[in-house]
């Protein structure tokens, strides 16, 4: 079965306090060799069947209409994982 996956992120120019807040973390727990920190959200479409264009052109659509808010957040990519029944990515 494969899956298409589907990273967003906050808009460069939104602020992003839980990034903020693990950034501030890391070094108290002794990791000092980050500067900042991003948090976004990754989504997992299982596809039964192979995975065409048709099939990824539907989930650029369920990314920009359902899975992001396209006021603050980018749609960054979308891949396919697994088995892939021979199709593009």
């Amino acid at each position: 079965m494969a899956r298409v996956i589907v990273d967003v992120m906050p808009k460069p120019e939104i602020l992003d306090p839980q990034g903020k807040a693990v950034a501030s973390a890391l070094p108290r727990l002794g990791f000092t060799q980050f500067a900042a920190v991003r948090q976004g959200k990754r989504f997992e479409l299982e596809v039964e069947g192979p995975v065409d264009q048709a099939v990824l052109d539907a989930a650029q659509q369920a990314a920009t209409t359902l899975l992001s808010n396209p006021v603050i957040e980018d749609v960054v990519a979308i891949r396919v994982e697994g088995d892939q029944g021979g199709a593009a990515q």
